[in-house]
């Protein structure tokens, strides 16, 4: 007779159960269970001995510890600076740890979407002092001679070229000039993506100002042999500003053409002469051409800068009907000789969606040769930038508290909303906190706009609360302190945004702070953050030209 006490057997069949639950399937757990069960009510007239083998033990101990066991998380942060610093310290990530692969990252704004994460924050650092733009010095030997440094003599421009932008310490091209001044002057058609900042202006107005020169008009003569469009009044002003900067020593003459001002102010602009370089809005360049104010049957050039946004759907219809009225090379031997077609340049901070589209339908698209920074839709390595998890009716007061602290520092501060409505309620706001501010936005008429950017750039004031319509080109090297005060709508006004900051021949030491209050708001910020960690580019944005499709109309009817 086997013996063994109920006891044990109700012991042994309650761990077997614990165990099959854990380590087994449903079907062999209840069978393993029923046999323990019927063992148990069979013992009073049959002892059961149930003997478990040492390996399927040790193999069962295995999977228990394996469930069971939580494994801690490698640690991101290591000994040096911090790239991601977090409320909670444990979210940290050191400058010196790289994700794996397939490596997921813990992200700090996981749960933002629950109140319960109000007033949670995280920071991404700088971990560089100077754009990524400029060019790194080489080392300065100890004799005190330094392995020379490219110059704008490199180009082969005019001397008086080089000797303007010395005079305006302009020394050293940046990347971005590097790679696209000799292309432009080779006749190539050139669409430029290169980061905010990073003096993407001069890349394209140096060459033009160099081939101008060598084939001067007489002013009877004179025809536009240059156009650059942008998409607003202020940049319109500020283009212009630079194109005649570094063209006065020869004579050419830059006239702008801004929207909002009524065709009598187009006219009044072209009555005399016609300018040799236009600067103008989209709105305006199509009145002065539907009135015959000016012609383009001498363009040389045609530059659309801010490309982004002027291949957008609300700028892409002018758009298309202004290219209609010029002749765009499609090769390069059609930019020179005596009848030559104009040399296309296509300029933004990030890369056009729908430049194919459009594009294919004035030149052929194998002639544009792209120039892409290194850093294109990367968050930028020398700006802070700081997202704050915060409740909608606490955004004021955090502002305010942001404000004071920029105005203790010196800085010059952006404070960026979605729409006009809300400039102007923050505005009045801002009054009644007694923070002296201007603003700007797109529906305020044209007078009142007009001066608005220039007095915030020469320091009247300091704080300037405006819509996106700052936040395309414009030039800010004074601003400290970009705030969002409603979180951009797209990763492409986020980098617009961040842009205003940390720009070349600018200060040092701009941040970015952004206020989180919306659902929407959190996934954009998310994939923000996932990037910052893995040190790549935002996702989802385009980096090539894309071909267009040839389908017919019946064919999208179809796909609908």
């Amino acid at each position: 007779m086997q013996s063994v006490k109920v006891g044990r057997c109700v012991f042994l069949a309650a761990k077997l159960s614990q165990v099959t639950r854990s380590s087994c399937s449903s079907r062999f757990a209840s069978a393993v269970i029923g046999v323990g069960l019927r063992g148990m009510t069979a013992a009073s007239s049959q002892h059961v001995v149930i003997r478990i083998p040492r390996r399927m033990q040790e193999r069962i101990e295995n999977i228990k510890q394996m469930q069971s066991k939580k494994f801690d998380k490698l640690p991101t942060v290591k000994p040096g600076r911090l790239l991601i610093k977090s409320k909670n310290p444990q979210l940290n990530q050191s400058v010196g740890y790289t994700l794996g692969k397939f490596e997921q990252p813990v992200l700090t704004s996981k749960g933002w979407k629950s109140n319960k994460a109000l007033g949670d924050y995280f920071s991404i650092n700088s971990i560089q002092s100077t754009p990524p733009s400029v060019l790194k010095q080489k080392h300065v030997g100890d004799d005190g001679a330094s392995a020379s440094q490219k110059t704008f003599n490199c180009f082969n421009i005019c001397p008086e070229l080089v000797e303007t932008l010395r005079s305006q310490n302009i020394i050293h091209p940046t990347t971005v000039q590097m790679q696209t001044i000799p292309k432009i002057l080779k006749g190539r058609n050139i669409l430029c993506a290169a980061e905010t900042g990073s003096g993407k202006t001069l890349a394209y107005l140096l060459p033009i100002i160099h081939r101008l020169q060598e084939e001067p008009f007489a002013d009877s003569e004179r025809n536009i042999r240059a156009v650059v469009i942008v998409p607003s009044r202020e940049l319109a002003e500020q283009v212009t500003s630079v194109a005649r900067s570094i063209s006065k020593s020869f004579g050419l003459l830059v006239k702008v053409a801004g929207g909002g001002r009524g065709v009598g102010n187009i006219k009044a602009a072209f009555t005399h002469s016609q300018p040799d370089v236009l600067v103008a809005t989209p709105g305006a360049l199509l009145k002065a051409l539907w009135k015959h104010f000016i012609n383009l049957n001498e363009l040389n050039f045609l530059v659309i800068d801010e490309a982004d946004t002027m291949f957008d759907e609300s700028f892409a219809g002018m758009l298309e009907n202004i290219l209609s009225h010029t002749e765009v090379a499609s090769r390069l031997s059609e930019t020179v000789g005596l009848v030559r077609k104009a040399q296309l340049v296509v300029v933004g901070a990030t890369f056009p969606g729908g430049v194919g589209e459009v594009l294919s339908k004035v030149t052929d698209l194998a002639s544009m040769v792209t120039v892409k920074s290194r850093m294109l839709h990367h968050l930028m390595p020398h700006v802070k930038q700081t997202f704050l998890r915060v409740k909608g009716a606490d955004k004021i007061l955090e502002l305010h508290q942001a404000l004071k602290k920029a105005e203790m520092e010196h800085k010059g501060v952006l404070v960026f909303c979605n729409s006009a409505s809300t400039v102007n309620w923050l505005g009045y706001s801002l009054e009644e906190m007694g923070v002296r501010h201007m603003r700007l936005q797109g529906e305020m008429p044209a007078t009142m706009r007009e001066g608005i950017f220039k007095n915030f750039q020469k320091g009247s004031v300091d704080v300037l609360i405006c819509t996106d319509i700052a936040s395309r080109g414009l030039d800010t090297q004074r601003v400290g302190l970009i705030v969002n005060y409603d979180f951009p709508e797209t990763y492409a006004d986020y980098i617009h945004r961040a842009g205003r900051v940390g720009r070349t021949g600018g200060s040092e030491g701009g941040e970015v702070l952004s206020f989180v209050t919306h659902p929407w708001d959190v996934e954009l910020v998310q994939r923000i953050e996932t990037a910052a960690r893995r040190r790549t580019s935002l996702p989802g944005m385009e980096s090539e030209i894309q071909k267009p499709s040839h389908k017919t109309d019946f064919q999208k009817d179809v796909e609908k």
